[in-house]
């Protein structure tokens, strides 16, 4: 069967906006952090960031829609759907704030004029996002391994927790803030996409969402009433054609700083690794069972070919495959989105565009992706193993609200020099507000891999496997060894990740296992059935 990649269906549409949408949200969200927070200026975003997050945009979506159509003219089916590819909000967040920022200000502290440590920051980005994808493309290798030995259940919960709350539950709150755009956008959207709804014209929901959103927002606006067009700010970025080169080779003379930021580089590049194997398996469990090796390792290669032509954010395959499936969308959706993207960084177009349309125009389509995510974890995993989801649902929880407690203590001025972070704040959070914020800080550190471990160790004590059950608390022991889980740093600005021991957790582990040993060679006589089926 011949499968084209000019062959664009509805559903390709419908992918298309939905894709789009989420990749159109963080390269908005990429040029406010870069102008607010950085102060990088209008030349260094348009000829190196934004140019090197085209090209790595292309080249990797490029190659998913290749992979999809190679996996339907292989299989005679006619259901196959790209792997999602775009950029993943978490490392946008983390190199901003524990990279480029760091670097920016201890150029300017060591006499650095604003320019060059603008430089010296862009530099360091560049090289963690370097650093992530040689760690992606190695880890590609060991990937099919890790697959496995572990569960099901462990490689969709967290997942299922991105889903459910960094997606859905953060953009449900903002629909319920401007709730005379976000109530009638969220609903016509589970209504148009749960409802199996057939339009006239064969008009792309996503496509529909989104001029509802546009027209409501502009409506209400011009009324006088609450609109989050009145949040839009004029855009410095001019229009033009922005040629791409490898600057990014620059920061290779630099690469002695690479170590001054493995602290962050390591666990992001590994957590990395890990979500792009999730959503590998997420994608097999909804009927599209892509390899491994040559998956993994061409998305480390995009984020190399990201970083060398610029870009100090990495690029990857990232959740959403069973939302896209469930649209119709195939192969061709991943290629219009490279396309498109790649279009608005090349031209500047994208500032145009971000002084019209508000993120909560169309917000509810990324809602819907969060609940299709959420909900494949528990429909294609043994019934039995159900309570391994919930537990692998449990540290995302704890990192989702550990976000929130830093989005409201920086709100009200914590996290600046007057009003530094410090320990005894953690611990009055938690005398008086009766807020264990330590153990959501610490479940925050890696939470992925504390998912995985929790979820793991949840199933093989409901399939009375005793040792792997030994073995997964031993990992969950070398990994706070590490620092790679529960170890953090209370620094002035932020509560943020570091390597070394986090002893506490550590004894924790150990005792645990000792304990658990104890127990089973001296007091268990054995295992009864378990009642409920698969």
């Amino acid at each position: 069967m011949r499968v084209s990649w000019l062959q664009i269906t509805k559903g390709d549409w419908d992918g298309f906006f939905g894709l789009g949408l989420n990749n159109f949200i963080n390269l908005l969200l990429i040029i406010s952090l870069s102008q607010s927070v950085l102060g990088f200026s209008e030349e260094l975003i348009v000829f190196r960031v934004l140019p090197g997050m085209a090209i790595g945009l292309f080249f990797g979506n490029l190659y998913y829609s290749w992979q999809a159509r190679d996996l339907a003219r292989k299989t005679g089916r006619t259901d196959v759907c790209a792997l999602p590819y775009g950029i993943n909000l978490l490392p946008i967040f983390f190199y901003t704030f524990y990279v480029m920022l760091p670097a920016q200000q201890i150029a300017l502290a060591g006499g650095a004029d604003k320019l060059e440590a603008d430089k010296i920051a862009w530099m360091a980005g560049v090289l963690a996002g370097i650093g992530s994808g040689l760690i992606e493309l190695l880890g590609a290798y060991f990937a099919p391994y890790l697959k496995k030995i572990t569960p099901r259940a462990a490689l969709l919960s967290a997942l299922a927790a991105i889903g459910l709350f960094f997606i859905t539950a953060d953009y449900t709150f903002r629909a319920y803030a401007y709730p005379i755009i976000g109530l009638p956008t969220l609903f016509l959207t589970m209504y148009l996409l749960y409802g199996s709804v057939k339009m006239r014209w064969n008009l792309p929901a996503g496509l529909i969402v989104l001029a509802v959103g546009i027209s409501i927002a502009w409506i209400t606006y011009w009324l006088g009433m609450p609109s989050p067009v009145q949040d839009l700010k004029s855009s410095t970025l001019s229009l033009g054609l922005y040629i791409p080169l490898p600057y990014g080779l620059e920061a290779l003379l630099e690469i002695r700083q690479m170590l001054a930021f493995a602290a962050v580089i390591i666990p992001m590049g590994l957590i990395n690794l890990i979500g792009s194997l999730q959503c590998l398996e997420s994608a097999s469990a909804a009927g599209d069972d892509y390899p491994i090796k040559s998956s993994l390792a061409v998305n480390g290669i995009g984020t190399l070919i990201a970083s060398g032509f610029g870009s100090p954010f990495p690029t990857t395959i990232f959740f959403g495959h069973p939302g896209w499936k469930a649209l119709g969308a195939g192969p061709a959706y991943s290629l219009m989105n490279g396309v498109a993207m790649a279009a608005l960084c090349l031209t500047g177009t994208l500032g145009l565009l971000s002084e019209y349309i508000p993120i909560e125009a169309g917000m509810a389509i990324l809602i819907w992706i969060g609940f299709s995510t959420a909900s494949q974890a528990f429909q294609v995993v043994p019934r039995s193993h159900v309570p391994a989801v919930i537990a692998g649902i449990l540290p995302g929880i704890g990192a989702f609200c550990a976000l929130i407690v830093k989005r409201v203590l920086g709100a009200v001025g914590y996290g600046t020099p007057e009003q530094p972070y410090t320990a005894g704040l953690i611990e009055t959070l938690t005398r008086e507000g009766n807020l264990y914020v330590m153990g959501l800080f610490a479940l925050e550190q890696g939470w992925i891999y504390t998912s995985v471990v929790f979820a793991s160790i949840t199933v093989a004590i409901i399939d009375k496997q005793f040792f792997s059950f030994l073995g997964w608390l031993a990992a969950a022991g070398v990994l706070s060894v590490i620092g790679i889980i529960h170890n953090f740093n209370i620094l002035d600005s932020d509560i943020t990740t570091k390597l070394g021991p986090a002893w506490n957790w550590v004894w924790g582990y150990t005792l645990t296992l000792l304990v658990l040993a104890l127990v089973r060679f001296s007091l268990v006589l054995g295992h009864t059935e378990n009642k409920s089926t698969d």
